[in-house]
């Protein structure tokens, strides 16, 4: 009955996805994935819309898969003057979109625009405050709403009058130059060494204006520029990547074909992809046993674990010929294809791969003063937020319930990962620690229920711990902290798991005391990670703000010499992860991917994880033609 009954799900699980791919071959290469929030690129901030728009759109300048280097893009070349401050980029005369139509440095220019706009609610704005202007404009346009709603202004001339007026205004503050179609000029407040990697970054994409202007719509009453939805549409976005959307349908798939009109056609190794999202994780295995998948980008099964284990197994079985095929210079995937087949009667595998990666598994704490039911938020003090960093013990965590081993993590920063940059100490586990933290904070076990009371006898509030579905891991590490709480703190907690756009917009709204979190660094320096605890930030879902921590952050972005800037921010994550603790670092991520390494080629393994999918192809699947 048990193996009738997989047999039943695998045969269920095919035919979801053959259904999805009716009208369409099947793709060269078939992945599963998280399900993808939205396409517009200056909205984007999870690691699957990102990875669909690095295949999609290209940026001035793109990173290289293995080294993650920046190199051109739509920008064949680029100089920067001496002081570093300005930034001249060329762009390449055969950039087109998939309309045919040539890509301008104008179209950046409007893209960027767009993003610095508070109207756009983007998460990643603060990206471009580097640009000279961009901030104070970004303040301005905000300013400048508030005071018109202030005024009861809800006329459509006057959100006209602001709206041209805001235009004038960034045309004015900000460093931002268009001379002619192919040159696009740069002016930023300080020297960033790292400014290349930033342009390769997917929300900094170009958007085609014609398609957007079609949907768009200024609303008389909040005087805010906003869009219908619809041009991220398939059929009508409009890009200029390397594959383009021919499908997509929420919650059912996504497909992509190559691009006809991409500049470098013989890049794209891949014809088709097609994305799944799958959002049990179990299933996810089954669908790749069953042939339905190519790829696991993900693999987060409750027997992960065992999976990891069968591979390591296999791949010590062979270690001395595997060490010996990278001597000679194959690649990983090379090598471990090249390697006698696994024996299923050992329990051996060679289809799960670990690969280190550059982001950190964290949970955050709502600092706001009150909770959204307008209650008063323990979490607002900072020794509360102590104490229940204290009282975890990551090592069991990463041992007993994850059971990957992964690093622990008591800074934000992946320690080690960027050359220069030296991490603080952060807090380790110290039960006796936490529990005066937490007493300091006025919270004591008083009529010894094993609960802890305020002075006035009211007990701690239900702690909401907040996540995400679809991901057992997740919910294992939730459980595990609870029970942590609970008996080394005396509080009582309640886990509430939310499909993950529902779970997004709480955390927009500060619906929550502890919520799951994690990031993937965008770039390589410590920004990418510190740059989320900034008064304002776009991904501070936190709410968290605390002026010496901006200041710090305000002083390194001025500062010249790079020993001095690293010192700079190594104080402001000090005081992050050792003092004020709105972020509960967990560890580093460890990602496993599930695919055949004879079978599938073009993964790349470095820890930015930032896969090309276009690189993507199945070994032996007919070349893709040198030109459209």
């Amino acid at each position: 009955m048990r193996w009738f009954a997989l047999a039943a799900l695998l045969v269920g699980v095919a035919l979801a996805i053959v259904t999805c791919e009716r009208s369409a071959p099947r793709a060269e290469v078939t992945f599963s994935s998280a399900d993808v929030f939205t396409l517009d690129a200056q909205r984007m901030s999870y690691m699957q819309d990102l990875r669909v728009a690095r295949a999609i759109l290209e940026g001035l300048c793109t990173v290289d898969p293995d080294t993650n280097e920046p190199r051109p893009g739509v920008a064949s070349s680029w100089e920067v003057a001496p002081d570093g401050r300005t930034w001249t980029f060329h762009l390449r005369d055969d950039a087109r979109w998939t309309t045919g139509e040539p890509v301008t440095s104008d179209d950046f220019r409007q893209s960027w625009r767009r993003l610095l706009l508070p109207d756009t609610a983007a998460d990643y704005s603060a990206l471009l405050f580097g640009i000279r202007g961009a901030e104070e404009f970004f303040a301005w346009r905000t300013n400048a709403l508030a005071a018109r709603s202030a005024q009861g202004q809800t006329d459509w001339e006057s959100a006209r009058a602001l709206w041209d007026e805001s235009l004038d205004r960034f045309d004015s503050l900000v460093g931002l130059r268009a001379p002619d179609p192919k040159t696009l000029v740069v002016e930023l407040e300080a020297p960033t060494p790292y400014w290349a990697d930033l342009c390769a970054f997917p929300t900094l994409s170009p958007i085609h204006q014609p398609t957007l202007k079609r949907f768009e719509r200024l609303d008389p009453v909040s005087g805010r520029m906003g869009y219908e939805p619809g041009w991220t549409k398939p059929g009508t976005l409009v890009t200029n990547g390397p594959l383009r959307l021919v499908s997509w349908q929420y919650k059912r798939g996504m497909r992509l074909e190559r691009n006809p009109t991409y500049h470098t056609p013989h890049a794209v190794e891949c014809e088709s992809v097609s994305i799944l999202p799958i959002e049990d994780a179990n299933t996810a295995v089954l669908a790749y046993e069953s042939g339905a998948l190519d790829w696991v980008s993900d693999l987060t099964a409750d027997f992960r674990a065992d999976l990891a284990a069968a591979a390591r197994k296999w791949l010590d079985r062979h270690r001395v010929a595997y060490d010996a095929l990278i001597a000679r210079g194959l690649g990983v995937d090379a090598a471990l294809a090249a390697l006698p087949a696994p024996e299923p009667s050992l329990g051996e595998r060679n289809d799960v791969h670990a690969l280190s990666a550059f982001g950190t598994d964290f949970w955050s704490f709502n600092c706001r003063p009150n909770l959204s039911d307008g209650s008063v938020n323990p979490f607002a003090d900072k020794r509360v937020r102590r104490a229940f960093a204290l009282a975890v013990d990551k090592v069991a965590l990463t041992t007993q319930v994850t059971r990957l081993s992964e690093p622990v993590a008591t800074t934000l920063v992946p320690r080690g990962s960027i050359p220069g940059y030296e991490s603080p100490t952060g807090l380790t586990h110290d039960v006796e620690r936490a529990r005066r933290e937490l007493a300091s904070a006025g919270w004591i076990d008083r009529d010894k229920d094993g609960l802890v009371e305020n002075e006035l006898g009211e007990p701690f509030p239900v702690v909401d711990m907040l996540y995400m579905t679809g991901n057992p891991r997740v919910k294992n590490i939730a459980i595990a902290l609870a029970a942590m709480w609970r008996d080394a703190l005396g509080v009582p907690c309640e886990l509430r798991g939310k499909d993950g756009k529902f779970a997004k917009e709480d955390l927009r709204q500060g619906n929550f005391m502890v919520a799951r979190g994690g990031w993937y660094g965008d770039y390589a320096d410590p920004t990418t990670f510190l740059d989320l605890s900034k008064t304002g930030n776009g991904n501070n879902d936190r709410a968290f703000s605390n002026q010496e921590f901006d200041s710090l952050l305000d002083q390194a972005a001025a500062e010249l010499d790079p020993s001095a800037r690293m010192a700079l921010l190594t104080r402001a994550e000090r005081l992050l992860v050792e003092d004020e603790m709105p972020i509960l670092p967990l560890c580093q991520y460890v990602t496993l991917y599930m695919y055949d390494p004879s079978k599938i080629h073009g993964l790349s393994r470095h820890p930015r994880l930032s896969q090309p999918l276009w690189r993507l192809h199945r070994v032996g699947a007919d070349p893709v033609e040198s030109s459209p």
